[in-house]
Formats: C-alpha cells, sequence, structure tokens
C-alpha cells in the first residue's frame, strides 16, 4: 500500500498535498483499490467555495459510485480534467496524474486537523 509520507490524509480517504495556500486533493491508494476500476470523476464545483467535509464530487467505479468529501474549506480553483477521457488514471497514479482537485484554502489551520501518513496507516491497519 502506497501511503507518501509528505501528504495529509482525512478519514474519507482523500489525500491533500499543500503548496503555499493551494491544496492539491485527490483519493488515497487505498481508496481507488477498494474502490475498483474507476470509469468517471464527476466534479461540478469548480469555481465555487466549499466548507470542509462538504461533497465536492463523485467518483464512479464499476460497481459503486461514492462521493467526494472537501477537506479543507476554500474556492475550488481547478479540476483535473484529463480524468474527463482517462479516469483511470485514478488507479494506475492515484497520488500523481490522478489527483482531482485545487483548493484555494480559505482556512489554513484545517491542514493541522489532516492525518498524518502514520496515522493514516493505522485507520486503515496497513
Amino acid at each position: 500500500m502506497n501511503i507518501p509520507s509528505e501528504l495529509k490524509y482525512t478519514k474519507d480517504h482523500e489525500w491533500v498535498k499543500i503548496d503555499g495556500d493551494i491544496a492539491t486533493v485527490g483519493i488515497t491508494d487505498f481508496a481507488q483499490s477498494e474502490l475498483g476500476d474507476i470509469v468517471y470523476v464527476e466534479v461540478e464545483t469548480l469555481d465555487e467555495t466549499l466548507d470542509k467535509e462538504e461533497v465536492f464530487g463523485t467518483v464512479e467505479a464499476v460497481k459503486t459510485v461514492s462521493d467526494l468529501f472537501l477537506p479543507l474549506s476554500g474556492e475550488i480553483v481547478e479540476f483535473n480534467e484529463s480524468l474527463e477521457d482517462e479516469p483511470e488514471k485514478v488507479n494506475s497514479d492515484p497520488y500523481g496524474d490522478g489527483w482531482m482537485i485545487k483548493i484555494k484554502m480559505s482556512e489554513a489551520s484545517e491542514a493541522d486537523d489532516l492525518m498524518s501518513a502514520e496515522d493514516y496507516k493505522a485507520l486503515i491497519g496497513a
């Protein structure tokens, strides 16, 4: 199980990479493996400002559809449009080409509430 130590994590299996006031968000390797083959990623909240833990989109796999929860409050400033044609990038490279959105954080202190890689490993029993 790939759990990069430089990222932060949520109980809902999203990962977060913070660079200044921009946070890049995707789902973890664990989440994509649990979902199976991802066939569609939907984010209709581009340019919207949402609160932490609000639903920002959905990910559809062959057997199920799962909501995606915002790990930090802020404005969704970018969607990884390559996922429209190649949603399988989430399976093959969840921490790289499979990223989903970028958020301009409105409350940077919320990042302190995210889990470390060690905490996330404990959550999933890795």
